[in-house]
């Protein structure tokens, strides 16, 4: 099969699992036309806005719209010069629907698995009718998609190959006590608020934009975005992991918040993988998967109450991540793009 593969567009986090298709279907001997939309985006926005600047016609200042839709469209011209079987985009969050619908226009098989179930359904829902085949990664979103979309399917997320637990420990990366890697949603935030992290070493890493800058848990925040190989050295050197799951609908301290979901994210797997201690708030998934061995918190003070319990018991945590790579052996990239390309030869 000749796929053209469609980038996000992010440089972490869906690029993540962009990274893992890709490679996956190029070992299971499919043609991969890659189509890099986060360089484009660069390179779009620079000359748009050069444009504007020095044109002395241009009436308006160009828009993100307008960036999105110069940085997608060579994506149909790509997709009919290589006569590629279907176009698969990861997340479609920053590719341009229109482009899209003209590839539909020409006949071109379109596929995407959508990565923002449930926060963003209510564009991805709008989307999901001009294709002929949808992932979600959220399973609680699945009967709305094949509402509109007969072919849809449930994307449970995956670990990477370096997540893998027999991975050497990296002595020259920092190790706390206990670490996360993520955005900072207000939720998060908030959760992290309410703790007493006196005497704990938190290491917080990523995205945080929207820490106050009087904020107390500033002390604790140690580096910005970092990519997910040394994540996982993060991981491995970490006495406890911990999760989050997000709530917001976009992003800001006044975000709506969702009411619902039972998926869990990929940071589980990953944290599972590196044979790693962690505690997570709860998802109906989490208990499918790792039973009642992981343990789960629903406020500020059963995460510390959690995180002091087991902080002082090193046999009982190394005991219980011993357990999980095992729980999630079989949850890696190779068998979800099976799965997928199970799914694509059925459709088309």
């Amino acid at each position: 099969m000749k796929i053209l593969l469609l980038h996000p567009g992010a440089s972490f986090s869906t690029a993540d699992v962009f990274n893992g298709i890709d490679r996956e279907l190029r070992a299971q001997g499919h043609t991969v036309v890659e189509y890099a939309l986060s360089d484009r985006l660069t390179m779009a926005g620079s000359w748009l806005h050069w444009s504007w600047e020095h044109s002395p016609r241009a009436a308006e200042r160009p828009t993100p719209a307008d960036t999105m839709y110069l940085a997608s469209i060579g994506a149909l011209e790509r997709a009919l010069r290589h006569g590629v079987d279907i176009v698969l985009s990861v997340s479609s969050m920053f590719f341009h629907p229109d482009a899209l619908l003209l590839m539909k226009r020409a006949h071109l098989k379109l596929g995407v698995l959508f990565t923002e179930s449930p926060y963003d359904d209510e564009w991805q829902l709008k989307m999901a009718p001009h294709l002929n085949i949808c992932w979600t990664n959220e399973r609680a979103s699945l009967p709305k998609f094949r509402e509109v979309q007969p072919n849809s399917y449930y994307w449970q997320q995956a670990y990477d190959d370096y997540h893998n637990v027999g991975e050497a420990v990296d002595e020259a990366v920092a190790s706390h006590d206990v670490v996360f890697v993520g955005t900072g949603f207000i939720e998060r935030i908030d959760m992290l608020r309410g703790v007493d992290w006196s005497g704990i070493d938190l290491g917080l890493y990523g995205s945080w934009d929207l820490l106050g800058s009087r904020n107390r848990l500033r002390r604790w925040l140690k580096g910005g975005v970092i990519d997910n190989r040394l994540t996982a050295a993060l991981y491995r050197q970490a006495k406890i992991g911990l999760n989050l799951h997000r709530t917001s609908v976009g992003f800001g301290r006044d975000a709506l918040h969702i009411e619902h979901a039972e998926s869990i994210n990929p940071r589980c797997y990953e944290l599972a993988a590196c044979g790693r201690f962690f505690v997570s708030d709860y998802r109906a998934e989490l208990d499918e998967i790792f039973g009642s061995i992981v343990p789960t918190f629903r406020t500020a003070k059963e995460l510390e109450q959690l995180v002091r319990h087991y902080l002082q018991r090193d046999a009982e945590r190394e005991d219980i991540a011993s357990q999980l790579p095992g729980l999630v052996a079989k949850h890696t990239f190779k068998n979800r793009v099976a799965e997928m390309v199970q799914h694509l030869e059925e459709t088309i």
